[in-house]
């Protein structure tokens, strides 16, 4: 092992059927040091740690820890913590219903746990040494967010771990408690506990990191001093795009450009959301199609289930042809001609056990009530002709919708919302998990549905798509919007920069 190394990888491989989650990669973490882990979905973060933690067993590779002779075998996560691995992930994951002191010990010794006098003096010591605002026989779910995880750390940090996983510790507090949380990080830095920190916010890794190691598609792209990596080349590297080696791949024709001066067809103002987005102002005008562009985590779903409805609006207000409207929840969206395919079909969009036809007429009936149902021959009217025009291969109208393909059963999302004929559609992620000619297929049906007059917002996390479809694009970083580009500044380079920080 390296000087001052208190946990090595090396070579470390991991696949699932067809898929190779870890492709040779090698990692290390020195005393004292705040390591930050990154890389967009997929990248191999999650399969890293749980190979660590013992959730996996890697299929090559060798694990090294300070003050083991020889590589260390973890086959579980119990072999984790007694080798001084502790994880505190962003859901919590200890006992709200008990106190805060038997939350520190729970598992522990009996001695300790018999004894309640001495596990709650304990506890306070280590509360106090951490300067945690928390007593030990106040109940754990009375607490914040923040405090509750600051105690799974101080549990960790009690039991002796040399390693501390924080995986998106900071996902659901606000800007207070996250400094608090990096406060409580320095100190454990100071400690010599060596820490891995797994976040989306480029923020957060800037101000509290002193290493980051970037993975994509499952490999190593590096290891870099964070003086060493300004913020575009961070995101160069996560994305996989040379900032040296990109053009604008939009074509003349493939998006509309419009005129500033146009009226916009909706118009949201210092828009936030219970979701941690900060408040935006975002417009649309008929016949655009626009997108929300950022790396993941930066809040661009967030965004439009704020516009939509989905998500509890705190603050900001909303106009349509200049008319004040009220949108408080998703029926008021739908009413007033908003439609919304979400980022995730199988969660939020599809209903499984339901036919195609019941699926495409879900939202239609929904606004027009379901003590006034649609007969069955205009339902089978309604699907027949979306599942013509879309091209929806399915056996017929009544075939269970989890048997089909995700590519169409993206499409009958599609067509559930193209037949309530919405002024304004919103589709976050159309073309995810599908095959190249039914993006191809979604692209083209969205720059024809613009060309008619539908105004779209076009969410997807492959920067290239967006440039083939969008006219205008909002740059999200850390749950704010901090850029707009259009016209000659919508290429690769400028949308990175952007969500660097602005960096050239």
């Amino acid at each position: 092992m390296k000087d001052n190394a208190v946990l090595e990888l090396h070579n470390i491989h991991k696949s699932f059927p067809g898929v190779k989650a870890l492709q040779g990669v090698d990692f290390s973490l020195c005393k004292g040091e705040i390591h930050a882990l990154m890389g967009e979905n997929g990248a191999g973060k999650s399969t890293l740690i749980k190979v660590l933690t013992g959730v996996y067993t890697k299929d090559e590779g060798e694990i090294y820890l300070d003050g083991h002779d020889g590589a260390v075998s973890i086959k579980s996560p119990q072999d984790a913590q007694h080798a001084g691995i502790a994880t505190v992930y962003q859901e919590i994951t200890l006992c709200p219903n008990l106190s805060v002191a038997e939350n520190m010990y729970i598992g522990r010794s009996d001695e300790v746990i018999q004894n309640w006098a001495k596990m709650n003096a304990g506890a306070a010591k280590m509360l106090e040494s951490l300067d945690i605002p928390a007593k030990p026989t106040q109940q754990l779910g009375s607490c914040s967010i923040a405090v509750q995880q600051m105690v799974a750390i101080a549990r960790a940090v009690d039991m002796d771990c040399k390693v501390l996983i924080l995986d998106e510790p900071t996902s659901s507090l606000d800007d207070q408690e996250v400094q608090k949380l990096f406060k409580l990080m320095r100190d454990l830095k100071a400690r010599g506990v060596g820490i891995i920190f797994v976040t989306h916010f480029l923020d957060q890794v800037y101000e509290v990191c002193d290493k980051i190691t970037v993975l994509r598609d499952g490999k190593l792209v590096g290891e870099y001093e964070i003086k060493d990596l300004p913020r575009v080349q961070l995101v160069s590297k996560m994305l996989g795009k040379e900032l040296d080696d990109l053009s604008d791949i939009k074509s003349d024709d493939s998006a509309s450009v419009l005129e500033d001066g146009s009226t916009p067809v909706f118009e949201f103002e210092n828009l936030s959301s219970v979701a941690g987005i900060k408040p935006f102002d975002f417009n649309i005008r008929k016949g655009e199609v626009n997108g929300f562009t950022g790396l993941l985590g930066s809040g661009r779903s967030e965004c439009v289930r704020a516009i939509f409805g989905a998500d509890k609006v705190l603050t900001g207000t909303v106009k349509k042809d200049g008319k004040a409207i009220k949108i408080q929840k998703p029926i008021d969206a739908m009413k007033n001609g908003i439609g919304y395919l979400p980022e995730d079909r199988k969660v939020d969009g599809i209903i499984g056990d339901l036919s195609v036809r019941e699926n495409i007429i879900l939202a239609l009936q929904v606004m027009k009530g379901f003590f006034k149902p649609f007969t069955k021959a205009e339902q089978y009217a309604f699907a027949d002709e979306y599942i013509k025009a879309l091209s929806i291969k399915t056996a017929s109208a009544d075939t269970p919708i989890k048997s089909l393909s995700g590519g169409n059963q993206q499409k009958v999302i599609l067509a559930r919302w193209l037949l309530t004929h919405p002024d304004y559609l919103i589709l976050d992620e159309p073309t995810r998990g599908i095959d190249v000619g039914t993006k191809v297929d979604i692209q083209k049906l969205v720059l024809k549905l613009a060309s008619e007059g539908m105004s779209i917002t076009f969410i997807s996390s492959e920067t290239d798509e967006m440039l083939r479809t969008c006219s205008r694009m909002i740059v999200m970083r850390d749950r704010k919007v901090v850029g707009e580009l259009k016209g000659d500044d919508l290429n690769q380079t400028k949308i990175m920069s952007t969500i660097a920080g602005g960096e050239a």
